[in-house]
């Protein structure tokens, strides 16, 4: 029979390769959905021309002040943005 030393020993050595394992199993997952989301990204065609009319945003009844809704919607043209960066 070994020592109780020798047992924690073991049981440490082959904990810490699991988890060794665990972290790179994951390290090279992330690295690969990085990449798939790099090379899959869809293509950005060219710009819409500035000199086009604004489109008419039809009023379904909600009645939402108009700075609200000038706010909500610079934010949502400067997420767009800086996900298209």
């Amino acid at each position: 029979m070994t020592s109780i030393f020798q047992q924690i020993s073991d049981a440490l050595g082959i904990m810490v390769l699991g988890m060794g394992l665990v972290f790179v199993f994951l390290s090279i997952l992330i690295v690969g959905v990085k990449l798939v989301a790099k090379w899959g990204a869809p293509v950005v065609c060219a710009k819409p021309s500035t000199a086009a009319a604004p489109q008419q945003v039809p009023n379904h009844g909600n009645n939402m002040e108009p700075q609200l809704l000038a706010a909500i919607t610079a934010a949502i043209h400067q997420y767009r943005n800086r996900a298209q960066a």
